[in-house]
């Protein structure tokens, strides 16, 4: 077995005592048993009253809403971070099953707030939002109201909740502990999915085949069980979107990210329609690394074959200088994630692959996960999810109702926070060579980014639309709709092994939170146009960043954006950030002729 390269990382493990002690700690227990005592009195007290409060009474109430809100989330983010760093662990995995039935209970408790709110007047509801008494919560109220032609009766939003348990949550939890326990095995050598997935980044092409056999391998030996899931998960939203009188499969989640059908409709078009930038970039990625037959698992390869192990110290060193030079609360409250142990990044047997951040609750402040492997897009990464950390801690001040932000703004923080990290380190190079492989690695990741999101978001809309129109899908059927997509994005620049098929089913997105992967692609191109704005006229605009994070969900994601001088609202708003990118092609292309001019 081959020595692994020590980055630092490896003892970077998160401290969870804020949120509780242990899976054993008295709060926790008495928490547990609190917050059912507390939805009852709730509903004892407003059941049945909702459109008869005034303006006060029903701030009162939200206020204890907000409470028992708040405490039912810390049981539940404390049960899900501590499970996912070992999803083997049969202790962990009963707590979070323990936790998802205790929040089925809440909400079967509370969810009558949510009917009657919205079965109150128009009238009667357009002066509760507009009183001065509940300014603070008028986005909550407003947009709420949305929903009223998609929620049932009490006693079936009742229903709805208590099957979700044993339905849907019960099929994602049992895809993350079979990828959590899968193994992968390279000359000899067995690994984890992160692991494993790492190898495709490394600049020795013989070592991504066999990663890519590695993976294939034991996707194809899940194949039966991962395509049941998927099936199973792909009719219980089929199910609930009929029950809920939702016309597509996207609509949902559309309305979640307070956009409409038409926006992002836009967006995917305008995605879609500029495929060739990819092609053009694979064209000359091929001619940089010096192969014919560019492969899928070539896309990922740097063009220097540079092995150089970035150490944690290093990555915490990069990140916290550039958030610091942007604004110095920002780099502050960085700091706090690495002080106070609010990141676990070693990568670990049984610990789900990926990275997040999770905002937790307003009470406590959100935790970094991820799997530092020690390469320079570890650091992007690891400067994205602190992006969503940052935008997390300050939009606490929002309170549980607001706090959250819509998928689609909420990619905002974590995106720019790249860019920052990346025009630091492009800043800091003058020699051509690794300029070039810099700039071809940002490309990488918008590419991956932007138009790989949104082929898969035209994946998640075939198979969606298939598993409703032809019944199950055989895992062969899937993987043609996988290839289709998969085939358009990359035209003939990159040849597609017969293997790639089976890669849709490890994407945890596509279970955890359907329709997401687009938000991705708008958070990308937004934060291309707002880092162009951040240049072209910089007074003040950190000042008015800061702010747009800290109003979390409190406005309208169009508002927000507009007072940073932009408007997404505009059908050919995407082509700024497109523009941007094809700039950063364009620059490529100029350094590998000079290159190879020189040469």
């Amino acid at each position: 077995m081959s020595e692994k390269a020590v980055n630092g990382a490896e003892k970077i493990n998160w401290d969870l005592s804020d949120l509780y002690k242990s899976a054993d700690d008295p709060q926790l227990i008495e928490d547990k048993k609190t917050v059912l005592e507390d939805a009852e009195a709730f509903a004892t007290k407003y059941k049945g009253l909702v459109a008869s409060l005034d303006a006060p009474a029903f701030k009162e109430m939200l206020q204890e809403y907000e409470a028992i809100q708040d405490k039912g989330g810390k049981i539940g983010s404390f049960a899900y971070l501590q499970w996912s760093t070992d999803t083997g662990n049969s202790a962990y995995g009963k707590l979070v099953q323990d936790s998802n039935e205790l929040g089925s209970e809440l909400s079967q408790k509370l969810v009558f707030l949510d009917v009657e709110w919205l079965q109150v007047d128009d009238e009667k509801a357009e002066a509760l939002i507009n009183h001065p008494e509940l300014a603070f919560y008028k986005h909550y109220l407003e947009s709420s109201r949305r929903y009223k032609d998609h929620v049932l009766e009490e006693k079936q939003e009742q229903i709805m909740s208590a099957k979700s348990v044993t339905g849907r949550s019960a099929w994602v939890r049992f895809f993350d502990e079979t990828l959590g326990a899968a193994k992968f095995t390279i000359d000899g050598e067995t690994m984890t999915e992160q692991e494993a997935l790492s190898k495709l980044h490394e600049s020795d092409r013989t070592l991504r085949q066999k990663a890519h056999a590695a993976l294939t391998n034991t996707f194809k030996e899940l194949s039966h069980t991962l395509t049941f899931v998927f099936n199973t998960v792909l009719a219980d939203k089929s199910t609930n979107d009929k029950f809920r009188n939702y016309k597509s499969w996207v609509s949902s989640r559309n309305l979640a990210n307070e956009t409409d059908d038409d926006t992002v409709e836009a967006l995917v078009q305008s995605v879609t329609s500029n495929y060739n930038l990819v092609q053009r970039y694979y064209r000359l990625k091929a001619k940089l690394l010096g192969i014919d037959d560019m492969k899928d698992y070539d896309r990922y390869a740097p063009i220097i074959q540079n092995e150089e192990t970035i150490t944690w110290d290093s990555a915490q060193e990069m990140v916290l200088d550039a958030y610091t030079k942007f604004h110095p609360e920002m780099g502050e409250i960085t700091k706090k994630f690495f002080e106070k142990n609010w990141i676990d990044a070693a990568i670990k047997p049984g610990k789900r692959g990926g990275a997040y951040s999770a905002s937790t609750v307003p009470s406590v402040h959100p935790y970094v996960f991820m799997n530092f492997d020690g390469k320079i897009r570890d650091v992007q990464t690891l400067a994205h999810e602190l992006g969503h950390g940052v935008h997390q801690y300050l939009s606490r001040q929002q309170g549980p109702l607001q706090a959250g932000t819509p998928l689609t703004t909420a990619e905002t923080a974590s995106v720019f926070g790249e860019m920052l990290v990346f025009q630091k380190l492009l800043k800091e190079i003058e020699d051509p060579k690794e300029r070039l492989a810099l700039i071809t690695g940002k490309i990488d990741d918008t590419i991956a980014t932007v138009f790989r999101q949104i082929s898969m978001n035209r994946f998640e809309d075939a198979m969606h639309t298939a598993r409703r129109e032809e019944g199950e899908l055989t895992t062969e059927r899937f993987s043609e709709l996988w290839m289709e997509q998969q085939k358009a994005l990359y035209g003939d620049s990159v040849e597609l092994t017969e293997e790639y098929g089976l890669w849709w089913s490890y994407i945890p997105h596509f279970l955890h939170t359907p329709g997401y992967v687009y938000a991705y692609a708008f958070g990308e191109l937004l934060v291309m146009a707002l880092y162009e704005e951040f240049v072209q006229r910089p007074d003040g605009f950190a000042d008015k960043y800061m702010e747009l994070l800290s109003a979390g969900g409190s406005e309208w994601p169009h508002d927000l954006v507009a007072k940073m001088g932009l408007d997404i609202t505009d059908p050919n708003f995407w082509q700024k950030g497109l523009t941007s990118l094809e700039r950063m092609i364009e620059e490529a292309e100029q350094l590998a002729a000079q290159i190879s001019q020189d040469n």
